[in-house]
């Protein structure tokens, strides 16, 4: 039996693209609670701080999507056997009956 090595889903890089998201959605939510206008109604509050939040999403979801650049591909029997090692020639789609005007009765 071959011996199996665990690997992570994301590599190196994406856990520090999820850290900086993380931050920047931590000052997001800090940026709006410093507010001093009444019911957070002021630039930091309406402004600032949901930008912040939305730039911070963006790099959570960047950091999701993006491949890691040393994360290897699997390579087990089940991924073998499934991708066929050749190129497959296309199947053609069956023809057609052809279209003939429907016929009314009166």
């Amino acid at each position: 039996m071959e011996q199996i090595t665990p690997r992570f889903a994301f590599g190196p890089r994406n856990y520090r693209l999820m850290f900086v998201g993380l931050a920047v959605l931590a000052a997001g939510f800090i940026t709006m609670m410093l507010d001093s206008a009444d019911y957070g109604e002021g630039f930091l509050g309406i402004t600032l701080g949901p930008l912040l939040l939305a730039v911070g999403f963006g790099i959570e979801f960047w950091a999701i999507m993006a491949r890691s650049g040393n994360a290897p591909v699997a390579q087990d029997a089940a991924t073998l056997n499934a991708v066929p090692s050749r190129a497959v020639p296309p199947v053609s789609a069956p023809t057609p009956a052809p279209v003939t005007a429907p016929t009314y009765k009166r």
